[in-house]
């Protein structure tokens, strides 16, 4: 018997953590919700805003722009999850197992 622990758990990483913390996930949540709040605020920009803008409604497009984006991300994310390459095995593992 041998006293060293099998760190089999410590070293592979939890699946639903680390989709949890794919950028593509990150980048769609910000830029959906940015877009939201700004396609909103379009709805309810005022004349003399808009005219400032060269009578374009500003708040409107780039809402629609980041939330057309945001929705992107969040679909690449849900097409093409996360694949996770198995740990590269070393024979250290195999020779723990013939151990015990």
């Amino acid at each position: 018997m041998s006293d060293q622990t099998s760190n089999d758990d410590v070293d592979t990483p939890k699946s639903a953590a680390s989709r949890l913390f794919d950028i593509r996930l990150l980048i769609g949540g910000l830029f959906t919700l940015y877009g939201l709040m700004l396609t909103v605020a379009g709805f309810f920009t005022s004349d003399s805003a808009r005219a400032k803008a060269s009578n374009i409604n500003i708040n409107l497009w780039l809402g629609i722009g980041m939330l057309v984006l945001g929705l992107f991300f969040l679909l690449w994310h849900r097409l093409n999850p996360l694949k996770l390459a198995p740990p590269p095995d070393d024979g250290a593992a195999e020779q723990r197992r013939h151990e015990h």
